[in-house]
């Protein structure tokens, strides 16, 4: 998982990404917005920690604007700051924080929130997650490896019936009559080209759509790929 953190204090920062490498999460830093938001547009993180206190925009002001950028609305954030002030804590909630941590703020601590918020995130109503892939159904909005992807609509279908169905064989007849409506078994190259396709478009994240073969497709970690190809 991806985690950009702002934060101007280089030896705060310093820390808090050997915290967080050392729990095996990738990590980049930014001392101000500008160059975060320039990230963000390259590719999303799983998770934002911000600080408060900010050379020329503070932390508040660029989560506000987080929530504006497209398909970060939901993004997990996660306020650093050492104003515990109650308002100011409000006021980090009210604008879209999942978490408020207070300096000076022990390492334990400090990882354990964030995993917390990760959680947290992956059970969010309505929301799919397996692997690097993450989908918001009523948005129609999927992620892979925090990066935005451009389904078309039997696309979105299909990779919907896979997370719906993680770990699962779905033979492709199912798949037809799920995903087109018919059962009509002479049209399973349909299906092998979608997910073709849809591979193709989640990058990495793609692998986890596996071949059964002589079956069908599956939703699974590329470890247990067992009797896939």
């Amino acid at each position: 998982m991806l985690i950009y953190l702002v934060e101007d204090d280089q030896s705060i920062l310093e820390l808090e990404e050997y915290a967080l490498q050392a729990q095996g999460f990738e990590t980049q830093g930014f001392g101000e917005g500008e160059s975060f938001f320039a990230a963000c547009s390259q590719r999303l993180p799983d998770l934002v920690i911000l600080d408060v206190m900010l050379p020329s925009e503070d932390g508040f002001s660029i989560l506000k604007k987080l929530r504006r950028t497209p398909g970060a609305e939901t993004l997990p954030a996660v306020m650093v700051t050492a104003r515990t002030a109650e308002l100011d804590v409000v006021k980090g909630l009210d604008q879209g924080a999942d978490d408020y941590i207070s300096k000076p703020f022990g390492v334990l601590e400090f990882v354990s929130r964030v995993k917390a918020v990760l959680r947290r995130a992956d059970k969010a109503p309505g929301h799919l997650s397996f692997g690097g892939i993450r989908m918001d159904p009523s948005a129609r909005r999927v992620q892979a490896d925090g990066a935005p992807v451009e389904l078309t609509y039997k696309e979105f279908e299909l990779l919907h019936l896979f997370l719906l169905n993680a770990g699962q064989v779905l033979t492709r007849d199912v798949i037809m009559q799920q995903v087109w409506g018919t059962d009509f078994c002479g049209e399973s190259r349909t299906v092998d080209m979608h997910v073709r396709t849809l591979r193709q478009k989640l990058g990495n994240a793609g692998h986890c759509i596996q071949t059964v073969r002589k079956v069908g497709y599956r939703l699974a970690l590329p470890e247990d790929e067992g009797t896939a190809e």
